[in-house]
């Protein structure tokens, strides 16, 4: 009984101990990568996903942010124009469906941004960030304030985008190579929700319905031609795919917009934030790898050419190695060498009972190598069915969104604005597991 009594006043500081171990480093049962994350390299699924696609690492890439499915995408040029390479889930977002106005009302951005390097914050508190870049002009003009508004990891929120460590990882790294690769800034559409007409009529009634008009003018001209539009601020307002004719500059954000015409951004040339030079790299085709060296063909001098030996694939069949034969002993003879004697083929040996025994046969594999098949798993999935579910723009599923709660489970089961999702809707490359997410409560 006493040892009873003695175990359990000692279990507390047992288990305080452990957790300082645990802190320390030791113990955990797992690899510890201790490569800092802004540090690290794609994962090999990853890398796999940019090989299918025929997309490098390096190249410039652009992003979207859609706070009603709760889903951010990352395009990467190709052939000219953008091209979506990914969809994550967004962990958590806060506040409601609409702009942020000011300083403390824990409104996620909705708007036209742009990154540049100096906006990546490879130390930040919450895994890995980047500043969205708010305010911008048009946030200026019309008096919006705030600043720090992050897309960054822990899964937590107080108006920022918050992802899973891992999936921010990945984005993080993605856009460091970009900038390495010469990128001077990635474009960021941060929107309320996927702009389809369908999706536009359902929010009619929406004090930001006028705002989000000018959003959708840049949501059709992306979609159209795979490049960031042109966006300009006056009047207080977005200007989508314009120019001032006879204007040495831009007008004021806040001064009234002077006469412009309208441009098609397909018709421009080069990409906003992307060098010439780096989109002439790109454009490059890639060298043809080197043809192996023939191997010489020795031939002993007065010899006849032999009939050639049939080729036979080999490809697959296993390695042998023989010692080779040593040379044999030069004899001079006067005499006529006689001519080599004709093959003898002799007919196969007959078993007891009258049969023949024959070599069998295998079949020789082809000798090029055997794909490998990757499944790319669905971001989410395509429809919703049951009773009771409410069908959305792209066959997703609507939801009435709380803009009292500042965080709800999202379809990815962690922090976010949608409801809770069969867990098979998230992100998969090649079958396996997905990407685990950290669930924490809003800051």
């Amino acid at each position: 009984m006493g040892f009873v009594v003695r175990f359990a006043l000692l279990a507390p500081f047992l288990l305080g101990l452990g957790g300082c171990f645990s802190f320390l480093g030791f113990g955990g049962g797992g690899i510890v990568d201790s490569t800092p994350p802004a540090e690290r390299q794609l994962p090999a699924s990853t890398q796999a996903l940019l090989a299918i696609k025929g997309m490098k690492q390096e190249s410039p890439i652009f992003v979207r942010i859609f706070k009603e499915e709760s889903e951010l995408e990352v395009w990467k040029f190709k052939d000219g124009r953008f091209h979506h390479f990914r969809t994550y889930p967004i962990c958590a977002w806060s506040g409601a469906l609409g702009p942020k106005v000011q300083q403390g009302d824990r409104q996620a951005p909705e708007g036209f941004y742009t990154v540049s390097r100096g906006q990546m914050n490879p130390h930040s508190l919450y895994h890995l960030a980047f500043n969205i870049g708010f305010p911008n002009a048009y946030d200026l003009s019309n008096g919006h304030s705030g600043s720090a508004l992050m897309v960054h990891g822990n899964c937590k929120s107080a108006g920022c985008y918050a992802m899973t460590d891992a999936y921010i990882e990945e984005i993080y790294i993605l856009a460091r190579e970009a900038f390495n690769a010469g990128q001077t800034k990635f474009h960021v559409q941060a929107l309320p929700f996927r702009m389809t007409g369908e999706n536009m009529q359902r929010h009619r009634d929406s004090p930001w319905f006028s705002f989000w008009v000018k959003l959708k003018e840049g949501y059709d001209a992306f979609e159209a031609t795979g490049k960031p539009p042109i966006v300009k601020v006056c009047s207080k307002q977005y200007l989508v795919n314009v120019r001032f004719p006879g204007q040495a500059s831009d007008p004021a954000p806040d001064a009234p917009c002077p006469v412009y015409a309208k441009v098609d951004p397909a018709s421009t040339p080069g990409v906003d934030g992307v060098p010439a030079t780096v989109l002439a790299s790109l454009s490059k085709p890639e060298p043809a790898p080197a043809s192996p060296a023939s191997a010489p063909v020795m031939m002993a001098a007065g010899n006849a050419q032999s009939p050639a030996a049939p080729v036979v694939d080999v490809s697959a069949s296993a390695v042998i190695t023989r010692e080779a034969q040593k040379p044999s002993t030069l004899i001079a003879s006067a005499q006529t060498p006689k001519p080599p004697a004709s093959p003898v083929y002799l007919p196969p040996a007959s078993q007891p009972g009258g049969q023949v025994q024959t070599a069998q046969s295998r079949p020789v594999p082809g000798s090029a190598a055997q794909p490998v098949s990757f499944q790319i798993g669905s971001a989410y999935a395509a429809t919703q069915t049951g009773a009771g579910s409410n069908t959305g723009a792209n066959g997703g599923a609507a939801y009435d969104l709380d803009p009292n709660a500042l965080q709800k489970p999202n379809r990815s089961g962690k922090g976010g604005k949608l409801d809770a999702q069969p867990a098979d809707n998230a992100l998969s490359i090649g079958g396996g597991p997905a990407l685990g997410m950290q669930q924490g409560p809003g800051n």
